[in-house]
């Protein structure tokens, strides 16, 4: 079956669509493929990215026709471990592209975060593959604007919702438990697929080999000089939410294994020099790469995200455990382990924040909000306050998916990079 008829079969507007991809080749080539030096292994992401509504959305319409069901999520709190150990599968949503934004706003208050505009949009326009393969939307509660939002999608798509609590303490912990366990029950009924020891041990091993290899890119990045662009990164962590994740797991490692060459031999992508930035803040979902483009254009290179496209995803694994109860209890303590800028207090993530600037040893921290995001945006203030504590340069920017800032956000950046270079 050839693409268009695929998305025929799906109610996209093709129209539109074919819009909406349009600048997408020569953007990327610009970004990506004309970059000097870049590993091989990155061939790869980049054909999965030349095809991103193809080759994958084929393999989950066969799922589904082989009958199992596909369920996509917006955060990295929803336990896709369940999911995938039923045989289904667990997919991220389209929500980083300005292009849709103006008809999310046909629902949705303008100043709310672009996230949730731009993913409202691509379900109302019909044009993001991934919504239309999908069953369910699993949503959560990681702010007041996605808890409003779903109850609009739901009217559109099914949409179920994970409580998250707002502290992390033993009752919130309980909670918690109580929600993924609830999950469970959820996913057994629509799979009509019980979980079992050995499907759900199944399940927390792919997920967990997953978050090892991407654990095993972000150290790599540790050393000087850098061996990889962290635009490159970026798009890596990026499709970690879409590909079929032990596919990904093997490609993620391979690229290690070049880049293990590279660190032995000194190869970089980046003069030993070139200011080193961690980068915080709010998630980039595809194809939001406008920020990490505008830092390595200075000659800087980005070594790490504090984020939910970065560290948050995968710097804790699963435990495993003998019996699916235990299994689900170890399941619920891993995101719990998440420093979203939703938990009051919130010293973990400061913590890990300094950890990072450690160990990679960065040279500036840029704390990235996107517009209207009042849970990263506020919380700012502290990131602020600690990096002045440790002496680490750092710089506060706010935007959203549109290109008409970049020249402001490159000045502001320039002015951090002169002053780490002085």
């Amino acid at each position: 079956m050839e693409n268009r008829e695929l998305w025929e079969r799906l109610n996209m507007d093709l129209e539109k669509h074919d819009e909406f991809l349009a600048p997408l080749p020569q953007v990327f080539t610009e970004l990506f493929l004309n970059r000097k030096n870049r590993p091989a292994a990155m061939g790869y992401f980049d054909f999965v990215v030349g095809d991103v509504h193809g080759i994958r959305v084929h393999e989950l319409y066969a799922m589904k026709e082989a009958g199992a069901k596909v369920f996509s999520t917006f955060c990295v709190y929803v336990p896709e471990e369940i999911v995938v150990a039923t045989g289904s599968a667990s997919i991220g949503l389209c929500a980083g592209a300005q292009f849709t934004v103006s008809s999310g706003e046909k629902l949705l208050p303008r100043n709310l975060c672009p996230l949730i505009k731009s993913t409202m949009g691509f379900k109302l326009d019909r044009i993001c593959p991934y919504f239309q393969v999908s069953d369910w939307v699993i949503g959560e509660t990681t702010c007041d604007g996605k808890k409003k939002a779903w109850e609009i999608l739901n009217e559109y798509i099914p949409t179920y919702v994970m409580d998250l609590p707002q502290k992390k303490d033993a009752k919130d912990a309980h909670l918690w438990e109580e929600e993924v366990r609830e999950f469970a029950s959820f996913i057994e009924r629509e799979t009509k697929v019980e979980l079992s020891t050995k499907n759900l041990a199944l399940g927390i091993q792919k997920i967990n080999n997953k978050r090892q290899a991407l654990k095993r890119l972000a150290d790599l990045r540790k050393h000087n000089p850098a061996p990889i662009h962290g635009l490159d990164v970026l798009l890596i962590n990026q499709l970690a939410f879409f590909d079929d994740p032990v596919r990904f797991a093997a490609k993620v490692n391979d690229l290690c294994d070049e880049l293990d060459l590279r660190v032995k031999e000194g190869i970089g992508v980046a003069p030993a020099d070139a200011p080193r930035i961690l980068v915080t803040g709010t998630p980039q979902p595809l194809p939001a790469w406008k920020l990490h483009a505008l830092i390595e254009q200075t000659g800087a290179v980005v070594v790490g995200e504090e984020t939910c496209t970065g560290e948050r995803y995968f710097k804790d694994m699963t435990e495993p455990a003998d019996n699916v109860t235990d299994m689900l209890a170890n399941i619920a303590k891993r995101p719990l382990k998440v420093n979203c800028a939703c938990f009051t207090p919130n010293q973990g993530r400061l913590e890990d924040i300094n950890s990072m600037a450690k160990n990679l040893k960065a040279d500036a921290v840029i704390d990235f909000s996107l517009q209207f995001c009042q849970p990263y945006g506020v919380e700012s203030y502290f990131v602020g306050r600690e990096m002045e504590k440790g002496n680490i340069p750092f710089l506060r920017l706010e935007s959203d998916f549109s290109s008409e800032d970049e020249g402001q956000l490159l000045t502001r950046i320039e002015a951090l990079i002169e002053m780490v270079r002085a």
